[in-house]
């Protein structure tokens, strides 16, 4: 491998963790009350809510912190790409399920990059052993000679590395120093992916303000009775009546 240059990684960190905040500003304030209700109504009932503020503020926080997931995932991901390429030519895989490809001692990896290690369920699971596989034997194809080892790649965690469903796992200081060959990556990211957090983060609060007040108000103005109290009834209503059963089986005795 090549030595990591890792000024460039910093400006890549710096300019792309750019991005991962505006998303985070825009998904905020795209939302709107009828995006919310499609979170479990019943779950927010179990908690015995009774403030249409309370309610808002927890529908916020469920959808945003999976959107916040996700996205930020996808810029790891993104990073862990950068980098192999930096060090080895690696490059972005075509291969369904599969985001990274590079040679590295004569070895030729194809590599599945997760942000971290609660990434899936048993099928989502099963279907990363089996695009792995279809990548292996794509790229014996090209070459019966290569030598192809599938990988997952976990970004943050302290599992031991192992072989699992056919594939090594490799995961946080592991997995990092494997595409870079550089022992402290893993704690020389982390400052650079801080770059403006103060800033980022005092706009997407009070964004996240503005739309919890006009939520709330959408809510209270749908959801809650002349007293003020929540209208459960009409919010479940709203959230899960779609009633057709009746409609649909007599089309089907036709």
């Amino acid at each position: 491998m090549e030595p990591l240059n890792l000024p460039a990684v910093e400006e890549y960190v710096n300019e792309n963790i750019s991005v991962f905040h505006e998303g985070r500003l825009n998904s905020i304030q795209t939302l709107d009350m009828r995006r919310l209700l499609r979170k479990n109504p019943y779950l927010f009932r179990a908690k015995n809510i009774l403030t249409a503020s309370e309610m808002v503020e927890g529908f916020l926080d469920a959808f945003l912190s999976s959107s916040e997931e996700e996205r930020f995932g996808r810029f790891l991901e993104g990073l862990a790409v950068f980098v192999a390429e930096q060090t080895s030519g690696g490059h972005k895989s075509s291969a369904e399920g599969v985001d990274l490809e590079f040679i590295n001692k004569g070895v030729h990896y194809v590599v599945s990059v997760k942000s971290g290690p609660n990434w899936g369920n048993s099928d989502q699971q099963n279907r990363l052993e089996n695009n792995l596989r279809t990548a292996v034997i794509r790229v014996q194809q090209g070459d019966m000679r290569a030598n192809v080892r599938a990988v997952l790649g976990i970004c943050y965690g302290r599992t031991r590395t192992n072989y699992l469903r056919g594939y090594l796992k490799v995961v946080g200081q592991n997995f990092w120093y494997f595409i870079s060959e550089d022992m402290d990556l893993y704690t020389d990211i982390v400052e650079p992916i801080g770059y403006r957090a103060k800033e980022h983060n005092e706009q997407y609060e009070i964004k996240k303000a503005e739309a919890a007040n006009r939520i709330t108000k959408d809510f209270i103005d749908e959801y809650c009775q002349p007293s003020g109290a929540i209208d459960w009834p009409k919010l479940v209503k709203a959230s899960c009546g779609n009633y057709d059963l009746d409609t649909f089986f007599s089309k089907s005795d036709d």
